[in-house]
């Protein structure tokens, strides 16, 4: 599994069906979006994408777009280990709407989602293999009942002759988050699509750079760790000599 999320998404109600019926994003209704959600930081227009591929973008941007009724923030900065710690004013833009927090990183088989409703969280789980339970608060959500149930078990293949060992939780994070990014806003980055999935790859979203006034250029970072790996120099390569010491080697 290779899918990554960092996904708020704000609506008016039911946020799957408020997507099927989206047009083209307004530019300015999103960029007064951006500034609400971003007080005090430079935000840039940039190159966009769309909801399937841009739902995990570089850090420093941020995809997004605004409609009547519903709106979609991808963003590294929401994966947080506890999603009831999402910043304040973010929960706060969601008075009168439903708020939905999706996160999703399959390096670390990590999954979080969180459900806010009129500024109220009603839903929050994080959970990795690593990690356990990170957060559990709420009732569990239809979709999540076969998790908990034991009906969809962990499908861990083991390496040929070698025994492994019990996935370390009941389900896969990552087959959860699945289900709960098509519940709670109608598509699935891995998977077999449903003909009733919102289109995604359909519905554009404006770009941004965002940077924290308070905070480090994203891009004077880059620079700062390329000086770095320039001083670090090429790798030294080592092959164990017939006495045992160390020989340095051209890797050949």
């Amino acid at each position: 599994m290779g899918a990554k999320t960092g996904l708020l998404v704000y609506a008016d109600g039911d946020a799957p069906e408020l997507l099927r019926r989206v047009g083209a994003a307004d530019l300015d209704r999103t960029a007064a979006m951006m500034r609400l959600l971003y007080p005090g930081c430079e935000i840039e227009e940039c190159g966009g994408s769309n909801l399937w591929d841009g739902v995990y973008p570089a850090k420093g941007t941020v995809h997004a777009a605004s409609w009547p009724g519903v709106e979609v923030i991808g963003d590294q900065g929401v994966m947080i280990d506890a999603p009831s710690e999402l910043p304040e004013h973010l929960v706060a833009a969601s008075a009168g709407r439903r708020l939905v927090l999706h996160a999703m990183h399959s390096v670390v088989d990590w999954h979080a989602f969180a459900v806010w409703e009129d500024g109220r969280l009603v839903r929050s789980l994080s959970l990795s293999p690593d990690s356990g339970i990170i957060e559990n608060i709420g009732e569990p959500l239809p979709f999540e009942q076969p998790y908990w149930a034991g009906d969809r078990p962990a499908d861990i293949v083991p390496w040929p002759g070698k025994e492994e060992e019990p996935y370390a939780l009941p389900f896969h994070p990552l087959d959860l988050g699945e289900d709960a990014l098509r519940a709670l806003c109608g598509f699935i980055q891995e998977g077999r699509p449903d003909p009733n999935d919102v289109d995604a790859d359909a519905i554009e979203l404006f770009g941004f750079h965002v940077r924290d006034q308070r905070g480090p250029d994203p891009a004077e970072q880059e620079v700062e760790r390329r000086r770095a790996m320039e001083a670090i120099g090429p790798p030294r390569l080592y092959k164990l000599g017939p006495d045992g010491s160390l020989i340095e080697t051209d890797g050949l």
